[in-house]
């Protein structure tokens, strides 16, 4: 049997300005680079080049992608994503405590697990409280803090990565010994693709995720309350003071219709109790499409550099995060300093608490059942 949950494997397509900026070689590229050391292991980053002005780093410890460059309606190369120069950032006090996540691959659950246990098969499962009483992205050591193994991947017309990580039987308390592989694919066509799969021996649950953070100014806005955004959503999922779900509810009416586009922070400070639990966004929307084919997941436009992004997914879900916790104490790649609302995400998945809420998509995933994902982030610009 085939269980396929489409997640994030991420299709970037960067549409490429001729109207400025310097001249890129047709070449593409791949080069590793020493990233430092972590619990023993050498950590590396990989740069990958595409000729078309697209320019992508990953790093082994979490898979993470710490810079994303592309070019704005000028022809002009910025970095759309929120990252650290060095693996010290990753491994910062500050960084710990705040734990955003910047850039990593997300496992064995992307987003929350109510009171931090499930019950499966009639086990019930204790999992690591990391967020309150409650389990977040895999708990205190999810794959983010991972290293990953890597090979590089060399196609006629796209360059990439493959990573591999064991998640073995009880890590941070979910059963079954996990094989997880993920591919990013740079092609010569502006794509970056980020291919999910695992495996695993025992019955779990699985719902992977990457934590990139965007801002499409690439630093010429100090927040992404400017950004443009539109969801094909009917539904969010309303949650509790801590973030757990309590029901699906109309976007009708509320700040959280965003079925045509809306500045982000046009009605992000509403007196409206579901912001006043996130801070501001931090919600899955229900999309339209229902999972399954790969479908308009969200688009956003940012009217200074003229990016322009569009999200697509074959999962059911994506939570819109607008980094409500970041709070300047981060300074990142080019001496930027995070603020609150910095950077946005866009977050494919499953719904949060899925394995504590039977009417949700079913997460589980068993032995002799192949887990894949797959999302599509294309990029573009307009005047």
């Amino acid at each position: 049997m085939n269980l396929k949950f489409i997640n994030l494997a991420a299709i970037v397509a960067i549409g490429v300005c001729s109207c400025g900026g310097s001249k890129t070689s047709s070449k593409m590229e791949i080069t590793k680079a020493p990233f430092g050391t972590h619990d023993g292991q050498p950590v590396d980053l990989y740069t990958l080049t595409n000729g078309q002005g697209v320019k992508l780093k990953i790093a082994t410890y979490g898979g993470t992608i710490t810079e994303l460059w592309t070019p704005d309606r000028d022809g002009v190369s910025g970095n759309i994503t929120l990252g650290f120069p060095s693996l010290d950032g990753y491994r910062s006090e500050a960084f710990l405590k705040s734990g955003p996540y910047f850039g990593a691959l997300i496992g064995r659950y992307g987003n929350r697990i109510g009171s931090a246990t499930f019950t499966l098969d009639g086990v019930e499962y204790a999992l690591a409280a990391n967020n309150g009483a409650n389990h977040l992205h895999g708990g205190l050591k999810g794959f983010d803090k991972a290293v990953w193994s890597a090979a590089e991947v060399r196609e006629k017309e796209a360059v990439g990565l493959r990573l591999a990580y064991l998640s073995k039987d009880g890590e941070e308390g979910y059963p079954g010994n996990l094989s997880v592989e993920v591919t990013y694919l740079l092609t010569k066509d502006s794509e970056l693709k980020i291919r999910y799969k695992a495996t695993t021996d025992k019955p779990t649950h699985c719902n992977l995720t990457n934590h990139a953070y965007f801002n499409l100014s690439a630093g010429k806005a100090p927040d992404v309350l400017g950004h443009e955004l539109a969801i094909p959503a009917d539904r969010y999922t309303a949650v509790d003071a801590g973030l757990i779900p309590v029901g699906l509810v109309a976007v009708a009416g509320t700040p959280f219709d965003f079925r045509t586009p809306h500045a982000i922070g046009a009605r992000i400070d509403d007196d409206h109790e579901q912001l006043k639990n996130g801070g501001g966004y931090d919600h899955n929307f229900v999309l339209s499409s229902g999972g399954g084919a790969l479908h308009l997941a969200a688009t956003v436009y940012e009217p200074l550099s003229g990016r322009t992004l569009e999200a697509y997914t074959t999962e059911p879900g994506v939570q819109l995060y607008s980094g409500n916790f970041l709070d300047g104490t981060l300074v990142g790649v080019g001496d930027v300093q995070y603020t609150k609302r910095y950077g946005f995400c866009l977050e494919t998945q499953h719904f949060p608490d899925t394995p504590n809420q039977p009417d949700f998509p079913s997460t589980e995933l068993r032995p002799g059942q192949t887990y894949t994902s797959e999302t599509v982030y294309k990029f573009s610009t307009r005047q």
